[in-house]
Order: structure tokens, then sequence, then C-alpha cells
């Protein structure tokens, strides 16, 4: 009874640990390479192989304990230190958005007030 609780207890933490994989995998995917090279980050194929690793582990050999931990030290690595010097050196947390102009006030465009 125990052990069955322990075992659901590991399953749900592996199938966070792959989430996370995934997440980071994809947030650097989404990542513009010139942010990489201009944060000092190492190159975005670097990180791309690194967290396509992790993914990989965590997927097909989750049960062995020190491969796991390699790559929960590659994710935690990529989301504490590689994505927020990404997001400070692009503006944001997502490309493509629209991001306003110098001339939007906290209620929208400013118009010259016509």
């Amino acid at each position: 009874m125990i052990l069955s609780g322990f075992n659901s207890l590991m399953w749900f933490v592996f199938l966070g640990l792959l989430v996370l994989s995934i997440f980071c995998f994809v947030d650097a995917a989404l990542r513009r390479e010139d942010a990489f090279r201009a944060a000092d980050k190492n190159t975005k194929k670097f990180w791309l192989i690194l967290l396509g690793v992790a993914v990989a582990i965590n997927l097909f050999a989750g049960g062995f304990f020190l491969l796991a931990i390699v790559a929960i030290i590659a994710n935690i690595v990529y989301l504490v230190d590689v994505r927020p010097a990404l997001i400070q050196i692009t503006g944001g947390s997502g490309g493509g958005r629209y991001r306003g102009s110098s001339s939007d006030g906290p209620y929208g465009p400013y118009n010259g007030g016509r």
C-alpha cells in the first residue's frame, strides 16, 4: 500500500520533470539566435542540443537517477541563468508581440490632444 503511493508520487515527479524539460526546450527553440550571442550564453544550437538530450533522458532514462540529475541541472541553469538574460536582451518574454511605441502612455497611444 505504502509502496504503491510512493510509486504514484514518483510517477508525478518524473512527469513534472518531463514537462519542465519540454518547456525549456521549446522556449529555447523559440528564442532568436542573436539573443544568445548578445547575452553571452553559448549558442542556440548548444542549448537546443543540451535541452534536447535532457528531454530524451526524461523520456527514456528517467529511472537512472544520475542521468535525471544531469537533466535537471541543465534545465535549472537554462531557467535561472540563460532565459532571464535572453528576456532582458529581447525586451520581453515573447517574440512578435506588439510592444508599443515611444509615444504610448499608460492608457494607449498619445494622439496629440485630437
